[in-house]
C-alpha cells in the first residue's frame, strides 16, 4: 500500500463524521459545518443552500446518483443547487435506497418510504444507528442493542445489550457490530454476542465496502481478519482518529476528527 495524504483547506478545524467518492469529486460531512465537496483538484466548496447551519451531519449517502444527508436536523436530498428536506424531519442517522424502498433509521424508529410518504415500520421509541437489510432479516442497531425481525418466521428478536449499537457489517457469516463503549460486538450464529476490545483501541464504527469490512477507531483505519480463526485488526492507515471510509477504485477516502479528509491509494 502505498500512502498519499493530503491536508485539505481547514483540515484542523473541522471534525468529519462521514465522505462519499464518486468519479467527479468527494463529498464530505461534518459535525455542525455542513456538507463539503472536494473536485480532483483539491479545491473545495461548500454545499450549504437548503441545510440548516446548526445541522450536523452524522452519514452520507450515496446512491443511485442522489446524495443524502442524514442529519440532526432531519433527512436532506441535494438536488445540483440545494438541499431540499426529503419528508422527515426527525433526527436521521441512516438511509438507505433498496429496491425501489427508502429506509431511514430515526430517533424514533426506523421508518419506510415507498410512495411519496414516510411511515413507521419498526422500533418505534427507540434510537435506531444502522440497519441491514437481508434476504430473510431485517437487522436494527439502536440505543440498547440489536433487533432483528425474520421474515419467514415474521417474528422479532430481541438482544438487549445495555450498550447504544452505533452500526452493523456481516463478516465471514458473522453480524458485527460497533458499541457506544468503543467495542467490537461479534456474534456466534446462535444468538450470542462477545464483546471484545483491541489494546485500547476505541472502535467508532464499522463498515462493509467492496468485499473488506472496515474498522474506523481513534486510533485510525483497520480491516477485519481472520487469523488462526481469532479475528484480528490489520492496520490499514495509523495516525489520527479516522470516523468514516469510503473506496472508489484504487483509493481510499478518509473522514477524520483533526485532518480533514485524507485519501491513501490501495
Amino acid at each position: 500500500m502505498r500512502t498519499d495524504t493530503h491536508k485539505p483547506w481547514n483540515w484542523l478545524l473541522f471534525p468529519f463524521s462521514s465522505v462519499k467518492a464518486t468519479p467527479y469529486g468527494v463529498y464530505a460531512g461534518s459535525v455542525g459545518y455542513g456538507v463539503y465537496e472536494i473536485d480532483g483538484n483539491s479545491n473545495w466548496d461548500k454545499l450549504g443552500q437548503g441545510l440548516p447551519d446548526s445541522a450536523s451531519v452524522h452519514r452520507l449517502q450515496l446512491q443511485h446518483e442522489h446524495l443524502h444527508a442524514c442529519t440532526s436536523k432531519g433527512l436532506y436530498e441535494w438536488t445540483g443547487e440545494q438541499w431540499e428536506n426529503d419528508g422527515l424531519s426527525l433526527p436521521c442517522y441512516q438511509y438507505r435506497n433498496i429496491g425501489g424502498a427508502r429506509y431511514a433509521a430515526t430517533d424514533n424508529g426506523l421508518w419506510m418510504r415507498t410512495g411519496s410518504k414516510w411511515g413507521l415500520l419498526a422500533c418505534e421509541g427507540k434510537r435506531i444507528y444502522d440497519f441491514i437489510n437481508l434476504p430473510q432479516y431485517v437487522i436494527v442497531a439502536h440505543e440498547t442493542g440489536i433487533s432483528l425481525y425474520d421474515r419467514f418466521m415474521d417474528e422479532w428478536a430481541e438482544f438487549e445489550m445495555e450498550r447504544r449499537v452505533s452500526s452493523l457489517a456481516v463478516f465471514r457469516g458473522h453480524l458485527i457490530g460497533a458499541s457506544d463503549e468503543g467495542e467490537l460486538l461479534v456474534g456466534d450464529k446462535q444468538g450470542r454476542f462477545d464483546r471484545i476490545t483491541f489494546g485500547g483501541k476505541f472502535i467508532f464504527s464499522v463498515t462493509t465496502r467492496g468485499k473488506n469490512v472496515y474498522v474506523c477507531t481513534d486510533q485510525g483505519l483497520f480491516s477485519l481478519a481472520y487469523v488462526a480463526d481469532r479475528l484480528v485488526l490489520m492496520s490499514v492507515k495509523l495516525g489520527f482518529p479516522v470516523t468514516d471510509v469510503d473506496v472508489l477504485g484504487e483509493r481510499l477516502y478518509m473522514a477524520t476528527l483533526f485532518q480533514g479528509v485524507q485519501s491513501i491509494e490501495i
